[in-house]
């Protein structure tokens, strides 16, 4: 396989093209959307504990402003390239077009290895990071949000030092914060929640019985174990599940709950009591009916679709399947739920929590997990008719109705 077929923003231009040409717009909405409008790229020096100070890379990458502020998390992870920033913004654009959210997309990263750092460089990184970036950010400009690596207690620090910098208190210019400080009721599960309801209406559009239904979930960091736990209880049985240590394995099911508290103590799922030992290859080929992705990308490649025995590939990460993998799996009759759709509960909850640090009123749980249902449902079912009208991929209905929507935005502000 080349190895440009596996570059995330390559892989994010063949997405946006394919659905362009569907489409059937001008030429010049390809050229404008195929790369992020603005990147910032920032040296950030940190003094270490020992005194001695290390300079880190950082990027932040707007993708586009035509539907309102951009969005995007902020990841702290040692792979971290502009490359994939850049298509992590593009992919957050149509995540909130496609869900209907008044944000464009953008994406922050920092090139670093977190568990390599103390908490006080880690603070110091974090606060660093935001000093650099704290121009092209604001609750009406672009707003950040946890990603890989990132947490509740990193965005507190951010925010307080964005605050620190403007002078006065504003908790909507970073989504993902503590309860305490400004944070939304079912943010922390709101990704792997919506991972759950999206593969129980795919379950419902191939009129199998989600509780006859068995899982396999890769990756159990937040998105993948609140998927594995919501999965359990709308009633499928989770057989595999595997993080970055390895995998387990119980035909008869493993009780997730009980795995979290075994995780806590150990970090890991490995050697979890009633469970064999798997690898990541073997759970991504199991026979499963439903096949969550939490993980990173380019999971699943032309090497290994022919052999995925899943009905349904439910997307929690970004960018896990490849487009050759896609052709693939459609050939196939895998009945694939794309990221843009299956993984936007997180931005939508990151929305309602913006919405309510600009009311300063706040909702309850139940309302929270309410509205992200009505908005998920709406949009499956938007995406899931037009795949049928135009005999496409759900990922490519999904491009469509996202891009349209951008399209239709900028025409009609004077872009075009």
């Amino acid at each position: 396989m080349s190895k440009e077929s596996l570059n995330p923003l390559i892989i994010a231009q063949k997405q946006i093209k394919n659905a362009c040409d569907l489409l059937g717009v001008e030429e010049f909405v390809y050229e404008l959307l195929k790369e992020p409008m603005r990147v910032l790229e920032v040296s950030i020096p940190v003094q270490m504990d020992d005194g001695t100070v290390k300079v880190f890379k950082g990027y932040r990458s707007q993708h586009n402003d035509a539907l309102g502020p951009t969005k995007g998390g902020i990841r702290f992870h040692p792979d971290v390239t502009l490359d994939e920033v850049k298509a992590l913004s593009m992919w957050m654009t149509f995540k909130c077009g496609v869900v209907g959210l008044p944000y464009g997309g953008a994406k922050g990263g920092v090139v670093v290895n977190p568990k390599e750092l103390s908490n006080d460089e880690l603070q110091r990184l974090s606060r660093g990071y935001i000093r650099a970036i704290t121009s092209i950010i604001g609750p009406n400009k672009d707003i950040p949000a946890p990603d890989v690596n990132t947490n509740m207690q990193i965005m507190a620090w951010m925010v307080d030092e964005y605050n620190k910098i403007v002078g006065y208190n504003s908790p909507a210019v970073i989504t993902g914060k503590p309860l305490i400080y400004g944070g939304s009721k079912g943010r922390t599960a709101a990704t792997g929640y919506g991972v759950a309801l999206m593969a129980r209406e795919a379950v419902k559009r191939l009129q199998m019985d989600f509780k006859n239904c068995t899982s396999a979930v890769q990756g159990f960091g937040n998105v993948g174990s609140y998927t594995a736990l919501n999965l359990q209880r709308l009633g499928a049985k989770i057989i595999a599940i595997t993080d970055v240590y390895g995998g387990i394995y119980n035909k008869d099911g493993i009780d997730v709950e009980k795995l979290l508290e075994h995780v806590n103590k150990t970090g890991t799922v490995c050697n979890f009591e009633g469970t064999t030992s798997i690898t990541n290859e073997e759970l991504l080929t199991m026979e499963v009916d439903i096949l969550a992705l939490a993980a990173l990308e380019n999971q699943i490649t032309s090497a290994n679709a022919p052999d995925v025995k899943a009905k349904i590939i439910c997307e929690g990460a970004n960018g896990p399947t490849t487009p050759e993998a896609d052709k693939i799996l459609a050939e196939r009759g895998v009945f694939v739920v794309p990221d843009i759709l299956a993984n936007s509960g997180g931005v939508i909850v990151s929305y309602f929590e913006w919405v309510q640090n600009l009311m300063n009123y706040y909702w309850t749980e139940k309302e929270v997990e309410e509205r992200q249902e009505i908005m998920m449902v709406n949009a499956f079912n938007a995406i899931y008719e037009l795949a049928q009208q135009y005999k496409v991929d759900m990922r490519t209905a999904a491009y469509m109705i996202s891009i349209k929507r951008v399209y239709e935005a900028m025409k009609i502000s004077g872009w075009l």
